[in-house]
Protein backbone atom coordinates (compact mmCIF):
# COMPACT_ATOMS: atom_id res chain seq x y z
CA UNK A 1 0.00 0.00 0.00
CA UNK A 2 1.42 3.63 -1.13
CA UNK A 3 2.52 6.39 0.89
CA UNK A 4 -0.52 8.88 -0.55
CA UNK A 5 -3.27 5.98 -1.17
CA UNK A 6 -6.18 6.79 -2.17
CA UNK A 7 -5.61 10.64 -1.66
CA UNK A 8 -6.73 13.66 -4.09
CA UNK A 9 -3.79 15.96 -4.81
CA UNK A 10 -3.89 18.77 -6.91
CA UNK A 11 -0.41 20.00 -8.44
CA UNK A 12 -0.21 23.13 -9.95
CA UNK A 13 2.57 23.48 -12.77
CA UNK A 14 2.57 19.94 -13.13
CA UNK A 15 2.86 19.76 -17.27
CA UNK A 16 6.79 19.34 -17.25
CA UNK A 17 9.70 19.72 -14.16
CA UNK A 18 8.96 19.46 -11.02
CA UNK A 19 5.68 19.34 -10.93
CA UNK A 20 5.70 16.17 -13.57
CA UNK A 21 7.94 14.39 -11.36
CA UNK A 22 5.73 15.32 -8.73
CA UNK A 23 2.76 13.84 -10.15
CA UNK A 24 4.47 10.66 -11.15
CA UNK A 25 6.14 10.21 -7.70
CA UNK A 26 2.65 10.83 -5.80
CA UNK A 27 0.79 8.83 -8.12
CA UNK A 28 3.03 5.66 -7.96
CA UNK A 29 2.18 5.51 -4.23
CA UNK A 30 -1.39 5.83 -4.85
CA UNK A 31 -2.35 9.36 -5.21
CA UNK A 32 -5.13 10.12 -7.75
CA UNK A 33 -3.72 13.17 -9.68
CA UNK A 34 -5.34 16.39 -10.66
CA UNK A 35 -2.34 17.52 -13.26
CA UNK A 36 -3.08 21.10 -13.22
CA UNK A 37 -0.99 23.41 -16.05
CA UNK A 38 -1.49 25.84 -19.35
CA UNK A 39 0.68 23.04 -21.45
CA UNK A 40 -1.85 21.25 -22.76
CA UNK A 41 0.74 18.82 -24.74
CA UNK A 42 2.70 17.88 -21.66
CA UNK A 43 -0.11 17.94 -19.46
CA UNK A 44 -2.08 15.22 -21.35
CA UNK A 45 1.63 13.38 -22.26
CA UNK A 46 1.72 12.55 -18.41
CA UNK A 47 -1.47 11.86 -17.51
CA UNK A 48 -0.98 9.01 -20.31
CA UNK A 49 2.48 7.97 -18.41
CA UNK A 50 0.61 8.13 -14.89
CA UNK A 51 -1.96 5.61 -16.53
CA UNK A 52 0.12 3.34 -18.34
CA UNK A 53 2.34 2.99 -15.37
CA UNK A 54 -1.04 1.95 -12.96
CA UNK A 55 -1.65 5.24 -11.45
CA UNK A 56 -4.65 7.69 -11.63
CA UNK A 57 -4.60 10.68 -12.77
CA UNK A 58 -6.17 13.44 -14.90
CA UNK A 59 -5.62 16.51 -16.79
CA UNK A 60 -6.49 20.05 -15.85
CA UNK A 61 -6.49 23.12 -17.92
CA UNK A 62 -6.32 26.46 -16.17
CA UNK A 63 -3.80 29.38 -15.03
CA UNK A 64 -3.50 29.59 -11.28
CA UNK A 65 -3.80 33.30 -11.57
CA UNK A 66 -8.19 32.64 -12.72
CA UNK A 67 -9.90 32.81 -9.80
CA UNK A 68 -13.13 30.85 -11.53
CA UNK A 69 -10.51 28.07 -12.90
CA UNK A 70 -8.94 27.89 -9.79
CA UNK A 71 -12.74 27.48 -7.75
CA UNK A 72 -13.83 25.03 -10.68
CA UNK A 73 -11.07 22.68 -10.61
CA UNK A 74 -11.69 22.44 -6.19
CA UNK A 75 -15.19 22.30 -6.60
CA UNK A 76 -15.12 19.15 -9.42
CA UNK A 77 -12.44 17.67 -7.53
CA UNK A 78 -14.77 17.68 -4.85
CA UNK A 79 -17.88 16.75 -6.33
CA UNK A 80 -15.85 13.53 -8.20
CA UNK A 81 -13.85 12.35 -4.81
CA UNK A 82 -15.67 13.80 -1.81
CA UNK A 83 -12.43 15.98 -0.62
CA UNK A 84 -9.32 17.46 -1.33
CA UNK A 85 -6.24 16.35 0.65
CA UNK A 86 -3.25 17.68 -1.23
CA UNK A 87 -2.03 20.55 -2.54
CA UNK A 88 1.41 21.62 -4.24
CA UNK A 89 1.54 25.16 -5.24
CA UNK A 90 4.25 24.62 -8.12
CA UNK A 91 3.35 27.13 -10.82
CA UNK A 92 5.76 29.39 -11.94
CA UNK A 93 7.43 31.74 -14.29
CA UNK A 94 10.32 33.52 -15.44
CA UNK A 95 10.79 36.97 -16.66
CA UNK A 96 14.24 38.10 -15.79
CA UNK A 97 15.65 41.39 -15.94
CA UNK A 98 18.03 43.73 -14.24
CA UNK A 99 16.14 46.22 -11.72
CA UNK A 100 16.32 49.62 -14.41
CA UNK A 101 15.57 47.39 -17.18
CA UNK A 102 12.18 45.32 -15.70
CA UNK A 103 9.16 46.62 -17.19
CA UNK A 104 5.75 46.65 -14.97
CA UNK A 105 4.25 43.41 -17.06
CA UNK A 106 7.34 41.55 -16.20
CA UNK A 107 7.51 42.29 -12.18
CA UNK A 108 3.02 41.65 -12.59
CA UNK A 109 3.53 37.96 -14.34
CA UNK A 110 6.01 36.93 -11.60
CA UNK A 111 4.50 37.92 -8.88
CA UNK A 112 0.53 36.81 -10.27
CA UNK A 113 1.90 33.56 -11.27
CA UNK A 114 4.29 32.62 -8.06
CA UNK A 115 2.56 34.56 -5.13
CA UNK A 116 -0.88 35.84 -5.90
CA UNK A 117 -1.30 31.98 -7.67
CA UNK A 118 0.00 30.53 -4.33
CA UNK A 119 -2.65 32.54 -2.46
CA UNK A 120 -5.56 31.61 -4.78
CA UNK A 121 -4.88 28.21 -4.64
CA UNK A 122 -4.41 27.43 -1.55
CA UNK A 123 -7.41 29.95 -0.53
CA UNK A 124 -9.51 27.73 -2.68
CA UNK A 125 -7.95 24.21 -1.23
CA UNK A 126 -8.38 25.37 2.36
CA UNK A 127 -11.77 26.10 2.25
CA UNK A 128 -12.76 22.14 1.96
CA UNK A 129 -9.83 21.36 4.05
CA UNK A 130 -10.81 22.82 6.76
CA UNK A 131 -14.50 21.09 6.29
CA UNK A 132 -12.67 17.68 6.37
CA UNK A 133 -10.29 18.66 9.11
CA UNK A 134 -6.98 17.31 7.44
CA UNK A 135 -5.18 18.27 4.56
CA UNK A 136 -1.52 19.32 3.26
CA UNK A 137 -0.10 22.00 0.94
CA UNK A 138 3.65 22.18 0.03
CA UNK A 139 4.54 25.50 -1.45
CA UNK A 140 7.38 25.94 -3.89
CA UNK A 141 9.82 28.58 -2.65
CA UNK A 142 13.90 29.26 -3.60
CA UNK A 143 16.80 29.97 -2.92
CA UNK A 144 16.44 32.88 -4.98
CA UNK A 145 13.76 34.28 -2.12
CA UNK A 146 17.70 35.26 -0.27
CA UNK A 147 18.18 37.56 -3.71
CA UNK A 148 19.37 36.72 -6.61
CA UNK A 149 21.11 39.49 -9.70
CA UNK A 150 18.51 40.03 -12.53
CA UNK A 151 15.43 38.59 -10.23
CA UNK A 152 13.97 41.08 -8.13
CA UNK A 153 10.55 39.82 -9.49
CA UNK A 154 11.44 36.49 -9.01
CA UNK A 155 12.90 37.02 -5.17
CA UNK A 156 10.36 38.77 -3.88
CA UNK A 157 7.54 36.48 -5.00
CA UNK A 158 9.68 33.39 -3.53
CA UNK A 159 10.19 35.46 -0.04
CA UNK A 160 6.56 36.44 0.18
CA UNK A 161 5.76 32.78 -0.28
CA UNK A 162 8.03 31.79 3.04
CA UNK A 163 5.53 34.87 4.34
CA UNK A 164 2.50 33.07 3.03
CA UNK A 165 3.75 29.24 4.29
CA UNK A 166 4.21 30.79 7.96
CA UNK A 167 1.18 32.64 7.83
CA UNK A 168 -1.39 29.57 6.74
CA UNK A 169 0.99 27.17 9.08
CA UNK A 170 0.02 29.16 12.09
CA UNK A 171 -3.91 29.69 10.93
CA UNK A 172 -4.64 26.43 9.99
CA UNK A 173 -2.92 24.04 12.37
CA UNK A 174 -6.09 24.17 14.56
CA UNK A 175 -7.93 22.35 11.78
CA UNK A 176 -5.19 19.66 11.23
CA UNK A 177 -3.75 20.97 8.75
CA UNK A 178 -0.21 21.38 7.50
CA UNK A 179 1.25 23.91 5.36
CA UNK A 180 4.97 24.26 4.70
CA UNK A 181 7.37 25.43 1.18
CA UNK A 182 10.30 23.94 -0.24
CA UNK A 183 13.65 26.20 -1.69
CA UNK A 184 14.65 24.18 -4.38
CA UNK A 185 18.24 25.27 -5.76
CA UNK A 186 19.65 24.72 -9.15
CA UNK A 187 17.36 22.21 -10.99
CA UNK A 188 17.45 21.05 -14.23
CA UNK A 189 13.84 21.75 -15.61
CA UNK A 190 12.45 23.91 -19.05
CA UNK A 191 13.22 27.38 -16.78
CA UNK A 192 16.87 26.35 -16.08
CA UNK A 193 17.88 25.42 -19.43
CA UNK A 194 17.59 28.39 -20.72
CA UNK A 195 20.89 29.86 -18.76
CA UNK A 196 24.01 29.66 -20.55
CA UNK A 197 26.43 26.94 -20.27
CA UNK A 198 29.35 29.78 -18.87
CA UNK A 199 26.61 29.92 -15.99
CA UNK A 200 25.37 26.76 -16.07
CA UNK A 201 29.53 25.56 -15.16
CA UNK A 202 29.96 28.56 -12.57
CA UNK A 203 26.79 27.31 -10.84
CA UNK A 204 28.05 23.78 -10.54
CA UNK A 205 31.22 24.52 -9.04
CA UNK A 206 29.54 26.42 -5.80
CA UNK A 207 27.65 23.29 -5.30
CA UNK A 208 28.94 21.59 -2.36
CA UNK A 209 27.36 17.97 -3.82
CA UNK A 210 28.99 19.15 -7.39
CA UNK A 211 26.18 18.11 -9.80
CA UNK A 212 22.48 20.25 -10.90
CA UNK A 213 19.63 19.08 -8.79
CA UNK A 214 16.91 16.74 -11.03
CA UNK A 215 13.23 17.10 -10.46
CA UNK A 216 12.97 13.88 -8.63
CA UNK A 217 15.13 15.19 -5.74
CA UNK A 218 12.81 17.57 -5.09
CA UNK A 219 9.81 15.82 -5.67
CA UNK A 220 11.00 12.97 -3.12
CA UNK A 221 10.41 15.38 -0.56
CA UNK A 222 7.17 17.03 -1.35
CA UNK A 223 5.89 12.99 -1.29
CA UNK A 224 7.42 13.06 2.75
CA UNK A 225 5.57 15.96 3.24
CA UNK A 226 2.77 14.78 1.64
CA UNK A 227 2.79 11.60 4.06
CA UNK A 228 1.92 10.83 7.38
CA UNK A 229 5.53 10.71 8.38
CA UNK A 230 5.56 14.20 8.49
CA UNK A 231 3.16 14.77 10.57
CA UNK A 232 4.31 16.68 12.87
CA UNK A 233 6.54 19.44 10.51
CA UNK A 234 4.07 22.42 9.63
CA UNK A 235 5.42 26.40 8.81
CA UNK A 236 8.75 25.10 7.41
CA UNK A 237 11.19 26.38 3.97
CA UNK A 238 13.21 23.32 3.74
CA UNK A 239 16.22 23.77 1.21
CA UNK A 240 17.00 21.34 -1.53
CA UNK A 241 20.05 23.05 -3.08
CA UNK A 242 23.06 20.63 -2.97
CA UNK A 243 24.08 22.55 0.30
CA UNK A 244 24.47 25.82 -1.15
CA UNK A 245 23.05 27.51 1.66
CA UNK A 246 24.49 25.45 4.60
Amino acid sequence: MGRLEGKIAWITGAGSGIGAATARRFASEGAIVAVNDLNVAGGNQLVKQIQEAGGQAEFFLGSVTDIAKVQEIVQTLVAKYGRLDLLVNNAGVLRDAMMAKMTEEQWDTVIDTHLKGSWLCARAALEQMKIQGSGVITNTSSTSARGNIGQANYAAAKAGIWGLTKTLALEYGKYGIRVNAIAPGFIETPMTDQIPDMLRERAISSIPLRRIGQPEDVANLHLFLASDEAAYITGQIIYVDGGVKI
